[in-house]
């Protein structure tokens, strides 16, 4: 039985002894009443909203779960994922890969870090010596520590 429905049933009682309700006791009685009548409803008010936000709650919870599959999901190698880049798995410590076409060739080579510091690479495709100039991003405005790599920035050693 609810809150609600056992208040009706004592002010069915009351109703049925027949109390007078305009003086003494029975004033008391029916104040008390329609306090807990009050009560009731405000409590069954209360008990609506909180099953709405558990169900908005649900909701939530399950797109979140949706988005965290598709950010956190394992892929089974090597694939272009919807930014455009090259990813590979395994890399999950800070490392950093680039893609740059060889100007010789046109194959495509993947750098990271270690290349990149050493400032010249071979070609696996073509044997070509390249040597890697870093470049300064200039759209960046925010950060001027942005630095950038190309396809401009290999260019054959001679």
């Amino acid at each position: 039985m609810t809150p609600t429905e056992k208040v009706a049933y004592i002010k069915g009682l009351m109703e049925g002894m027949e109390l007078d309700t305009s003086k003494g006791e029975g004033k008391i009685l029916a104040a008390v009443v329609d306090a807990l009548e009050d009560l009731a409803l405000g409590q069954e008010d209360l008990q609506d909203s909180i099953e709405e936000l558990n169900e908005g709650l649900d909701a939530v919870s399950d797109d979140l779960e949706l988005v965290e599959d598709l950010v956190y999901s394992e892929d089974d190698g090597d694939d272009e994922c919807c930014c455009g880049h090259h990813h590979h798995d395994g890399d999950e410590d800070d490392e950093y890969e680039y893609e740059v076409e060889c100007p010789a060739c046109g194959a495509t080579l993947v750098l990271d870090e270690t290349d990149l510091d050493q400032g010249i690479i071979e070609c696996p495709e073509c044997g070509e010596t390249l040597e890697l100039e870093l470049t300064e991003d200039e759209d960046d405005d925010d950060d001027d520590d942005y630095e950038e790599y190309d396809d401009e920035d290999l260019e054959p050693e001679e």
